[in-house]
């Protein structure tokens, strides 16, 4: 993914979960792929799929049970 398209699914998740403290991150070794960031926590990934001429981006969000303890 290019920076531009980057920008861009980052203003909507941004938008779409209502915290600008989102930031998505190039992954340099799988270009297909960005670290998704609160912060400077890395909650999950964000894959591009380009199938058929139709492009679909798909968000992973790890959540791990030790985290559920803390609230």
């Amino acid at each position: 993914m290019d920076r531009s398209e980057i920008t861009k699914l980052q203003d909507y998740l941004r938008r779409k979960f209502g915290n600008q403290s989102i930031k998505l991150q190039p992954n340099m070794r799988r270009k297909e792929m960005v670290e998704v960031m609160i912060g400077d926590e890395q909650v999950g990934t964000l894959y591009k799929d380009v199938d058929d001429g139709e492009t679909s981006y798909t968000v992973t969000i790890s959540i791990l049970d030790i985290d559920l303890e803390e609230e």
